[in-house]
């Protein structure tokens, strides 16, 4: 009692400066835009959390990840960079990959916030690359390793004496406690802290130890560490999440803070902590979503406790839409659509691939309500850099507009955003410009539907002969008719459109619809 009660006084001593809000981004893996309830009224999976910090914020129905897949969504939304742009090939890293996508001298969110005065701490999932050395001093991911454990085998060479030379304390974060790939299922299971990994891997994953379920399918035979556990790795990242938290408040009530949580779930395996087994009554991957839901509770309710919830912007958004796996045996097990109600599910340049749920939680900033404005997580760097003032220069954050007028009810009639682009696994595009969304290929960009368990979720396409896709979702909002031939001018258009974008190396500022 006594420790809260001065974690609140510390609190309203630093209420009193005239200085910038505290900013928390918390990033979900994998989560549908179904599988909230507040965004889906038919969701099977309890929410309450989120569903309340829906109805005191901003919940926005047409927001986007800029990738359809991990790493280049998770780059992107820490440059203010579609990530195509770099040339990476829209993959994403396992194991020791690297180097890190987050260019040496390119501006970063926590970069452009640490040198406004913030205190900048990132802790879960990282998963943009770094570089790993070896105990020659040779960086790991460029060593040539044959056979069909290429991988792994590079993961055993890895030097963890010595330290970590591009991480995310090396591109703007102060503190980071995390993993440097997907947390539960790569080949590199052990924890990082800055940039050394405190207790290194030392045998092979016993997956015969793991639960066995429909959503447990995902995990490689990687290499472990002590103690590592795979059933609590969300909790762990949540412990450390409110560890900083607090230390910071204490440590400095005057300083404003940045905190990055970057969750596992519901990223398949779905392995909840033993507290959520059974409890959402749809099944595992049901379990780890209402784990994530009570995640996102336990972080608002340590802001609340930490007197500092009035005057912290927290965003809650998810890296791409859901995973073939559980939408599949969701919707035959549990007759819940973690996609509903779009087309396509996470890798499909497809609506389902890349709209996320987004909400925005600003008191007395922002009015609780709901908004159809066209946002990408790219955005929220522009955003960030609006809220605390800052004009960002020419050379950083290329595709990012802030939604600020949106936030606060000052956006009038123009959109923030002209066009919206979109990438897949496989660097396949596609461009959004009001209703109008165009496919610059064939299918879906990213997962095969001509057979497997996406079968019986194909639709046909009503212009086969057609070299790209053209929908128009005010419509059509389940892409279920190509008017390709039909609208030849608007195939022109955005065609044009998206080329020019990348010849320009940015998003051009929003200008009025023909």
């Amino acid at each position: 009692m006594k420790i809260e009660i001065l974690f609140v006084i510390l609190a309203f001593a630093s209420s009193a400066w005239a200085g910038q809000p505290h900013i928390v981004v918390i990033l979900a893996d994998d989560l549908g835009y179904g599988d909230l309830g507040c965004y889906n009224t038919e969701s099977k999976v309890p929410t309450p959390h989120l569903d309340r910090l829906s109805r005191e914020g901003m919940r926005f129905t047409d927001a986007h990840s800029a990738s359809t897949v991990c790493t280049p969504s998770r780059y992107s939304l820490m440059t203010g960079r579609m990530c195509f742009r770099t040339g990476y090939r829209g993959g994403v890293f396992t194991g020791a990959g690297g180097p890190s996508l987050i260019e040496k001298d390119r501006m970063t969110l926590p970069g452009m916030l640490r040198d406004q005065g913030y205190a900048t701490g990132c802790v879960g999932k990282w998963h943009v690359g770094m570089t790993f050395q070896t105990k020659d001093d040779k960086p790991v991911h460029q060593v040539k390793v044959e056979g069909n454990s290429r991988e792994l085998d590079q993961v055993k060479l890895i030097d963890f004496t010595r330290p970590i030379t591009d991480g995310p304390v090396h591109r703007g974060f102060e503190y980071f406690f995390g993993t440097a790939c997907c947390p539960g299922t790569d080949w590199l299971y052990a924890y990082m802290e800055n940039d050394r990994v405190p207790i290194p891997p030392d045998h092979l994953l016993d997956v015969s130890t793991l639960p066995k379920h429909p959503y447990a399918n995902d995990c490689r035979r990687g290499w472990v560490a002590p103690g590592f556990n795979h059933e609590m790795l969300d909790m762990m990242f949540l412990d450390k999440s409110k560890a900083w938290l607090e230390q910071q408040v204490k440590r400095d009530p005057a300083k404003p803070f940045f905190l990055y949580h970057a969750m596992q779930a519901p990223h398949l395996p779905s392995f909840a902590a033993p507290q959520f087994k059974g409890k959402s009554n749809a099944g595992p991957h049901g379990d780890f979503i209402m784990e994530l839901d009570f995640i996102v509770g336990e972080l608002m309710a340590t802001l609340q406790k930490l007197g500092v919830a009035d005057n912290t912007l927290v965003f809650f958004s998810s890296d791409n839409g859901p995973e073939t796996t559980s939408v599949v045996h969701m919707r035959a097990d549990f007759n819940h659509d973690p996609a509903r109600p779009w087309r396509g599910v996470k890798r499909d340049d497809w609506e389902g691939g890349h709209r996320v749920p987004l909400i925005v939680h600003w008191p007395g900033q922002i009015s609780p309500g709901v908004s159809d404005t066209t946002v990408c997580l790219t955005d929220v760097m522009a955003t960030c850099a609006d809220v605390t003032g800052l004009k960002l220069p020419h050379n950083a954050a290329e595709d990012s507009i802030s939604f600020l007028p949106a936030l606060t009810g000052k956006q009038g009639t123009t959109p923030q955003r002209d066009y919206t682009l979109h990438q897949t696994i496989s660097l396949a595009m596609a461009i959004r410009r009001g209703d109008w969304k165009y496919l610059d290929h064939r299918g879906s960009g990213g997962n095969n539907y001509a057979n497997g368990e996406l079968l019986p979720f194909a639709l046909p396409d009503t212009a086969p002969e057609a070299p790209g896709q053209l929908y128009h979702l005010k419509t059509d909002p389940g892409e279920t008719m190509n008017l390709y031939f039909q609208h030849p001018e608007k195939v022109k258009e955005l065609k044009m459109l998206l080329d020019a974008s990348k010849a320009d190396g940015r998003t051009v500022a929003a200008k009025p619809l023909p």
